[in-house]
């Protein structure tokens, strides 16, 4: 078969990712503080870009289009990763600058009457009291800032430390004795000295090998009123654990009110010694979001508390303007400057709009869960959302992540609203999981200590209010809901 080169014409269709619609994509799917801190890089690295002290954020339909070129498409189209011929067209990228609305986008560089005290004692470069933040020592820290204050010996001080090394958030110790003597080249002898030191510190239970351990060293501590607790730990741990007090009572011989006074002693212990410790700061939530009810009209504001407002510095138009007078190129590096602070900005503009769209269509198709709570959810996928909005689901996927939104019944990530459905008796519709699951939660809650009501019959009560649910579905839902079996939500007492 011979060789033979050919010239030939092929014409086809794909979706090019430029740089600007790789960064719109990126921009949407970032959580509110992954915002702000991409914010803050881009200001670091671009010079052209400032933040504004006052005024909104450069945004607005008309005005965008005024800058960018009315027909054009921004920065990201509405369906983010849709298919090919929904990228935005080159052409786009090219002559931004010279349809640029300056008055719009420029605001005064030289204006200072905003700057505060705060401002000028920045330049002192005198630091805040306030913001100078206390940390809390660690478990690991404040065993060793007690072992600093004994008198034990170089030897005890070294064990000591290792040990500390192997104890866990929760202070228990996660090495066996043979273990540590191995590792350290230390008699066994010595390092059971050293963990029993470390059991003598504070908080009381820390350095234990297992519950039973650590409840043992807090009970001996509390003395002779621990005295049957401490028995009830020593001998007879699985009794306990199951809750049967009418067993300790036989074996132990003793009545049963002073068993149950026992047990009530030993649920005062802390199972978890070093948990104080844990160094576990609270994060609240910022929703993104807030939706509330205004004449019977639910009404969205898009949250902007704390993002920066952004703006292109009129220092670098001025440059630009001078023209010729620039070497060719500064010109060019300030416009490709102020090409990527533009995009960036339209960006961010985008990336509202398109969150506001998507928490409209799902306001707009869980309506019932505003008017009456979580029992109010109805199955809802990506899809349906996306196809309410004609967006793709890939972008509804992205919107929908790390997204909080506030509402009457509370704070809920906008994934929140997006669950499966189960189905009724009678051909009524669908009803979501999480409604399920929450009707679940109610009559657990709702039940008695002294006999609680199985998996089994869960499923006959949901069943007998038209929910067709398997008894495995129930126990999923439970376990889900952090909701302990029947056999073990039984009161002792």
């Amino acid at each position: 078969m011979a060789l033979e080169l050919r010239q030939s014409l092929k014409l086809s269709q794909q979706l090019v990712m430029t740089p600007q619609l790789q960064q719109a994509i990126k921009l949407l799917q970032l959580s509110r503080l992954e915002l702000q801190q991409a914010i803050r890089e881009e200001l670091e690295k671009n010079p052209v870009l400032e933040e504004s002290q006052e005024g909104p954020q450069d945004g607005g339909d008309s005005q965008e289009e005024r800058a960018a070129g009315t027909g054009e498409a921004g920065p990201a189209q509405e369906d983010g990763a849709a298919p090919a011929g929904e990228a935005p067209p080159q052409r786009a990228e090219k002559g931004l600058i010279d349809r640029l609305d300056w008055n719009y986008y420029f605001g005064d560089g030289g204006h200072q009457e905003g700057r505060g005290e705060r401002e000028r004692e920045e330049d002192d470069g005198r630091p805040y009291y306030e913001n100078l933040v206390s940390r809390k020592p660690s478990l690991a820290e404040h065993l060793e800032w007690q072992m600093g204050l004994s008198t034990a010996d170089e030897t005890l001080r070294h064990i000591a430390t290792y040990l500390i090394g192997n104890i866990d958030e929760n202070g228990y110790l996660k090495v066996s004795a043979e273990e540590a003597a191995l590792t350290l080249s230390e008699p066994q002898e010595a390092v059971d000295h050293g963990i029993a030191k470390i059991q003598s510190l504070d908080p009381l239970g820390v350095g234990a090998r297992d519950l039973r351990e650590c409840l043992m060293i807090q009970a001996r501590e509390k003395g002779d009123d621990f005295a049957l607790p401490l028995k009830i730990l020593t001998d007879h741990f699985d009794f306990f654990c199951r809750g049967d007090l009418g067993g300790i009572s036989r074996r132990l011989r003793v009545s049963r009110e002073a068993v149950r006074d026992a047990y009530q002693k030993l649920v005062t212990l802390s199972p978890k010694p070093g948990r104080e410790f844990s160094g576990d700061d609270v994060h609240y939530i910022t929703p993104d979001v807030h939706i509330f009810k205004v004449d019977d009209q639910w009404v969205i504001t898009l949250n902007e508390d704390g993002q920066p407002r952004l703006r292109l510095s009129s220092y670098y138009r001025r440059l630009l303007a001078e023209g010729d007078s620039l070497p060719k190129e500064d010109r060019e590096f300030i416009k490709q400057k102020i090409n990527s602070a533009l995009w960036f900005i339209k960006s961010i503009q985008q990336r509202q709009r398109t969150i506001y769209k998507v928490v409209e269509s799902i306001i707009k198709l869980q309506r019932d869960f505003l008017e009456h709570g979580p029992k109010g959810l109805r199955p809802l996928t990506l899809r349906d959302v996306a196809e309410d909005i004609s967006m793709h689901e890939s972008t509804v996927s992205r919107v929908t992540s790390g997204k909080y939104a506030y509402t009457p019944h509370g704070i809920f990530e906008l994934k929140y609203f997006f669950n499966s459905g189960l189905n009724r008796d009678g051909g009524e519709d669908d009803i979501a999981s999480k409604s399920v699951k929450e009707k679940i939660r109610e009559i657990i809650s709702a039940e008695g200590g002294g006999k609680p009501l199985s998996d089994q019959e869960l499923m006959r009560l949901l069943r007998n209010q038209g929910i067709r649910i398997a008894r495995r579905t129930v126990t999923k839902y439970r376990a889900q809901l952090g909701m302990l079996p029947s056999s073990r939500r039984k009161k002792p007492f």
